[in-house]
């Protein structure tokens, strides 16, 4: 899952950044509203958590532009300004959801949790095979077997079982689970990939992650089980 902050009190912004990294998200942050647009155009997010007091335009500007596209992500508007007639134009101009400041990170993230389940047409539970995702428990099981995965691994999991069967690049999967851009030499993937595999594959017959020459990696379930040598 994708976030991008914008906010333009960077020390809120690091504070923020930090925890959600923290909760297994990746992260972008957006000092001003013309930055936050620049961002919006270029990368899919999964929600934006938007301050309304930025230098350069109203917070409230930048969701009429993230409406004004076919699909945008969900908004959760955090700002000071704490009055009902805030939050109620916050809302009706098409915020999701709203949290003043102060607030305690706990709630922050219970709401973009609810956030992320409402907005997701996905099913909270995935399966490729024998193998099971609770998206909403963050558990991971294949036959029955509990599973226990780094928040890391288990968001290129998530992510390449949402795109079950469909060949995913590693900058694919770099820009959707870091906070970090591709930059063709780093090979984060690729041991990533490893220690899925040792975790989810090397103890079952029939392997699920398929290496796609070329391309990346993706992640199906074959017809047969493999056959033993």
């Amino acid at each position: 899952m994708r976030i991008l902050v914008v906010e333009d009190e960077k020390r809120i912004a690091d504070f923020l950044c930090r925890g959600l990294q923290g909760a297994g998200y990746a992260v972008d942050a957006a000092l001003t509203g013309g930055e936050a647009l620049d961002h919006i155009h270029s990368a899919d997010y999964d929600i934006v958590i938007l301050d309304l007091m930025l230098p350069d335009m109203d917070g409230l500007k930048v969701l009429e532009k993230i409406r004004n596209r076919k699909l945008g992500p969900p908004v959760l508007i955090l700002s000071a300004r704490g009055g009902l007639d805030d939050r109620v134009k916050g809302l009706e101009q098409g915020a999701d959801d709203y949290l003043v400041k102060p607030f305690a990170f706990v709630e922050l993230l219970a709401r973009v949790r609810a956030l992320l389940r409402r907005g997701q047409p996905a099913p909270e539970k995935l399966q490729v095979g024998d193998l099971s995702l609770d998206c909403t428990r963050r558990k991971v099981s294949r036959a029955g077997e509990t599973i226990d995965l780094a928040p890391k691994e288990f968001g290129i999991l998530e992510y390449m079982m949402r795109n079950r069967s469909r060949p995913l690049s590693r900058t694919m999967i770099v820009e959707h689970v870091w906070d970090m851009d591709y930059d063709g030499l780093t090979n984060i993937v690729d041991v990533y990939i490893r220690h899925l595999r040792s975790k989810i594959d090397d103890r079952f017959p029939q392997k699920l992650i398929q290496t796609v020459r070329g391309i990346g990696y993706m992640i199906e379930a074959p017809d047969r089980p493999e056959r033993q040598a």
